[in-house]
């Protein structure tokens, strides 16, 4: 009885065998070479089965994240205060 493993295993050597004669040398002939015909050459007809595409995923999309202001923040206008002497200091103007 084979187990997991060894089916595996034996997979893989199968594999690396098929891969090895695919990769082998061969002869580089170009189909218009062995066209059929006199003076007229058909390339080769491949026939597959038809293309399916895949309908795509259904993408979940978070909600956005929410910041919230931090605590003892006032919204509304914002007023200039120009450059000024504070006591004995010289405060730079900024934004209140």
């Amino acid at each position: 009885m084979l187990t997991v493993r060894r089916l595996a295993s034996v997979a893989a050597v199968l594999g690396l065998a098929a891969a090895g004669v695919a990769v082998a040398p061969q002869d580089a002939q170009a189909w218009w070479r062995g066209g059929y015909g006199v003076g007229i050459y058909i390339p080769p007809v491949v026939v597959g089965p038809p293309v399916a595409y895949a309908p795509p995923p259904v993408v979940y999309a978070r909600p956005p994240v929410y910041y919230a202001p931090p605590p003892g923040y006032v919204a509304g206008p914002r007023v200039w205060i120009p450059p000024h002497w504070q006591g004995p200091y010289w405060v730079q103007g900024h934004w209140s």
